[in-house]
């Protein structure tokens, strides 16, 4: 660490104890950011953690569906996004328009709503899921019918484990998870023959096919780190690195190259927080995340239809 980096650090810590903030970070952020955090974790978790402090702002260094989430469940607390621009192109895909118009045209249908989705979508859905709970979710509705958004993969993955249900699912997707291919995989298997392959639900269908795991964030890092294999190929964002060597450095946790997106499985929106603006946020309490009261009303409701069932 360089004297500017530790001296930075210093600022925005003396800043959080000043203004009584915590800062929320999500695996795929930074690694610096992670090392700052108050708590580290995927959307969801880090919002319901946000509720259990006594902490007047909250900095949250996600992409802004995220702290959309955390300001829905926090409305009493003040939510800072360290940069606007830090948006999520498969939340985009799901519009307040087409997933209404969606809803009208199939009124037996219960709308599943992704937590990756934007907070106006979010209060046409009759509940939201993750991509950890989601099975559990759609099994306990008494719809046969589900409309899922926005992505189709994930809705996909689901549709497998609940045949019983009928799926209409968004056409929405994950750029950085879709541009992950089954080749890839496969290459790196062949160099790894006793690796095993852990991929998010969010990649395509026939990458997630030829894994021995596929799960959410979370549940990534639990089977990567206890499973019995040494080498692990990880099909999700490569910040999730810095997590994995934290919790057990022992195993090779090996991440494949993606030439056509930012040169590795990565989200260039989540890497556009960084410690100087986490900094410039606290400083001055800019990008402040307000949404409208009804939007908050709306949409807290298929997130607590949700927490009853999990």
């Amino acid at each position: 660490m360089t004297v500017a980096e530790k001296t930075l650090i210093d600022e925005i810590n003396e800043l959080r104890e000043k203004k009584n903030a915590v800062i929320l970070a999500h695996y795929y952020q930074r690694g610096e950011i992670q090392d700052i955090a108050d708590f580290i974790g995927d959307s969801l978790e880090l919002a319901r953690r946000a509720q259990e402090t006594d902490a007047d702002i909250i900095v949250f260094a996600g992409v802004r569906f995220m702290a959309e989430t955390a300001k829905i469940l926090n409305p009493e607390k003040k939510v800072l996004h360290p940069n606007p621009e830090s948006g999520c192109p498969m939340a985009d895909m799901a519009t307040y328009e087409g997933v209404k118009k969606l809803k009208e045209e199939h009124p037996d249908a219960a709308v599943v709503a992704y937590v990756n989705t934007n907070a106006d979508v979010k209060t046409l859905a009759d509940v939201i899921v993750t991509s950890r709970n989601a099975v559990k979710v759609v099994k306990a509705l008494e719809e046969d019918k589900i409309i899922f958004v926005p992505d189709q993969f994930l809705g996909g993955f689901i549709a497998q484990q609940v045949p019983e249900k009928e799926f209409i699912l968004w056409k929405g997707f994950c750029p950085p998870h879709f541009n992950l291919s089954p080749d890839q995989l496969l290459e790196l298997k062949e160099k790894y023959p006793d690796a095993k392959i852990a991929v998010h639900p969010e990649c395509n269908t026939k990458t997630t096919e030829i894994a021995d795991f596929v799960g959410s964030t979370s549940q990534i890092i639990e089977f990567a780190t206890t499973c019995d294999a040494e080498n692990v190929i990880i099909g999700t964002e490569v910040g999730l690195k810095h997590q994995l060597e934290k919790i057990n450095p022992n195993k090779n946790y090996i991440f494949p190259v993606n030439a056509d997106y930012c040169g590795t499985v990565h989200c260039c929106d989540m890497k556009k927080n960084t410690l100087d603006k986490i900094k410039e946020v606290l400083e001055n309490e800019t990008n402040e995340i307000v949404l409208p009261e009804e939007i908050i009303e709306k949409a807290r409701k298929p997130l607590d239809r949700m927490l009853q069932i999990v």
